[in-house]
């Protein structure tokens, strides 16, 4: 079981979970939008044989510390990660990434390329399909805010969240539970910030302008192996080709029949191999 750990940044106090084996290499996994620490408790014990395996709750999510709303947002994103090293005195570290938390990694290698040893991007890239894009905003900005227990959550996971349609209720309900906590009331509710998804509403009334995500990415020396569920509708096949056109560092495993995200558990033998465990 990993253990549960603070470190504080940028002012916050900010959880993570630590896997052990703190004298091998480290290696810090970042989640998804809505996620938390516990979305890589599937593949962290494996590469924990050869890893100092480090899963972090980013701001407003999970045991995380809250910030302001305007700063629910990759810049604030990535200079916590930096705070995070820094206070770990971890000079250099491998990352993986889940959506959101792939595009913290990228960005966080961009700007700091001597921190950065292997990145795995888990159905993220520099460009995201507007389709996709548009169904997580639909779900992420207006969702229940109660659930009467945790069947309701698995039900809802089931009709939002595609890579769990294949798995039983006792898989998702074990999924689900950490990102939701008891109310006074008896009912469950999210176990994250309500700022994160008023930070979404703001930046969907005004889109930030529009830059290269291209160039930066291709700047980025460090190896990388992309991850793509094979019905993804967040990375495209299109876009992840061109990913590994425009880096010869960059390799890619698709995953057939996983939308967005693989769980990271399908092909974790390509991703030990990446890291050689």
């Amino acid at each position: 079981m990993p253990e549960s750990k603070f470190v504080n940044a940028n002012g916050l106090r900010l959880h993570y979970l630590d896997f052990g084996n703190p004298s091998a290499p480290p290696l810090v996994c970042i989640h998804g939008l809505t996620a938390n620490a516990h979305s890589f408790d599937g593949i962290a014990p494996k590469l924990s044989q050869r890893y100092h395996v480090i899963s972090v709750d980013v701001r407003g999510r999970g045991d995380s510390g809250w910030g302001p709303v305007s700063e629910y947002a990759l810049p604030a994103y990535v200079s916590d990660l930096n705070g995070m090293l820094d206070g770990l005195k971890i000079p250099r570290t491998s990352l993986i990434g889940t959506s959101m938390g792939g595009m913290i990694s990228m960005t966080f290698a961009v700007l700091f390329p001597g921190k950065v040893d292997k990145i795995v991007l888990n159905d993220i890239g520099p460009e995201i399909d507007p389709a996709g894009l548009k169904r997580i905003m639909d779900y992420v900005v207006e969702p229940p805010q109660e659930f009467k227990d945790i069947g309701a959550v698995v039900a809802y996971y089931r009709s939002i969240y595609p890579p769990v349609e294949h798995e039983t209720d006792a898989v998702v309900a074990e999924w689900v539970r950490t990102s939701v906590k008891p109310t006074d009331r008896g009912t469950l509710t999210w176990k994250m910030d309500p700022g994160v998804r008023q930070a979404l509403r703001d930046a969907l009334k005004n889109p930030p302008p529009l830059i290269d995500t291209w160039k930066p990415y291709a700047s980025i020396k460090a190896p990388i192996l992309v991850v793509r569920g094979g019905d993804s509708d967040i990375l495209s096949a299109a876009t992840a080709k061109k990913m590994c056109e425009l880096s010869p560092n960059t390799k890619m495993v698709e995953v057939p029949g996983v939308g967005h995200a693989p769980f990271l558990t399908e092909p974790a033998k390509a991703i030990a191999e990446f890291f050689g465990v």
